[in-house]
């Protein structure tokens, strides 16, 4: 059965600015691609996925365009929201019906935040979406009670979704939804009725909520890893995971007498000289000299010398120099 899938990039990813200032957070690169290629990547090769509309804002429209230009991947079409400022988005389940409309979407449908980092094929959930016959979503136990209270939390009886509650207080589990959903096609339309009903526009977790009193809602379980690359940390924990202790160093960057510890990102055109650098990010064209850097991201044309870093966020263009 063909679908379709809608990758949701429409964000603008204050929590993690300056990196993401002038760049989609999506762009940010976990081993040789961005985080929003590992996505395209696996939709590209299930050939169950028909058509993949990139769901973004006005503001980013211009570099999500010349990103797919120049991508190897074909399914990628581009659908921009109409706003451009964070105060002006009228939410996820707004812009995904706002989307539906627009693109007349009429078939079974995946969708996936673009910020995700998952651990599972993303064509195991097709399985379990296209066995279990209605609107399923992928959940994973983040392990404590204060985590979950970020995230809509899940509670289960079988495979079966019997509560939803987003972002509770006290979490009556730590089983959360990771933006990840299958919707049939018969549940397309119900976005609207849900929206003209004066129901909240933003997280999609108030909607599936809404799906759940209203028929069964299936829950894909997964326990390997996962994150939601929505702040510094996460961003590097991400980094961390996915690099497993190795260092990534672009061919066009140049290192030399320095100590990569491990995790370490290096972006082309970066230089690393006489500095030991642990689970960081240096980015394009970005110096850094003569000093230690821990857990930080170092934006592109930055230039640090003879300074430690740990736990920093530098953005673009900055100058950082011991003496």
């Amino acid at each position: 059965m063909d679908m379709d899938a809608v990758v949701l990039a429409g964000g603008y990813a204050t929590r993690l600015w300056p990196i993401t200032r002038n760049r989609p957070k999506m762009f940010l690169p976990v081993g040789e691609r961005a985080v929003i290629d590992h996505i395209f990547e696996e939709l590209e090769r299930d050939d169950r996925i028909e058509d993949v509309y990139v769901s973004t804002n006005e503001r980013f429209a211009e570099p999500f365009e010349e990103h797919l230009a120049e991508s190897e991947f074909e399914k990628p079409r581009l659908s921009v929201e109409e706003t451009t400022d964070e105060d002006e988005k009228f939410g996820v389940v707004g812009a995904l019906a706002q989307l539906v409309e627009r693109e007349g979407l009429s078939r079974d449908t995946i969708v996936v935040a673009g910020d995700n980092l998952i651990s599972f094929d993303l064509a195991e959930f097709v399985d379990f979406f296209e066995a279990k016959g209605g609107p399923t979503l992928a959940a994973y136990d983040v392990g404590s009670a204060d985590r979950a209270s970020a995230y809509g939390v899940v509670e289960l009886e079988g495979e079966e979704v019997v509560a939803f509650e987003e972002k509770p207080d006290e979490p009556p589990s730590t089983l959360v939804s990771i933006a990840c959903y299958g919707f049939p096609a018969e549940t397309l339309p119900l976005l609207s009725e849900y929206l003209a009903d004066g129901n909240n526009p933003d997280e999609p977790g108030w909607f599936v909520a809404w799906l759940v009193d209203r028929g069964p809602v299936y829950a894909f379980t997964f326990e390997e890893a996962w994150y939601d690359i929505g702040t510094p940390q996460s961003y590097l924990e991400a980094v961390s995971w996915y690099l497993d202790g190795e260092n990534y160093v672009h061919p066009d960057a140049t290192v030399e007498r320095a100590e990569l510890a491990g995790d370490v990102h290096v972006m082309a055109g970066a230089t690393v000289e006489n500095a030991r650098v642990t689970r960081s990010v240096v980015f394009e064209d970005a110096v850094v000299r003569d000093g230690e850097i821990r857990d930080t991201l170092i934006d592109r044309e930055t230039q640090v010398q003879g300074i430690d870093l740990s736990g920093a966020v530098i953005g673009a263009h900055t100058k950082l120099n011991a003496s």
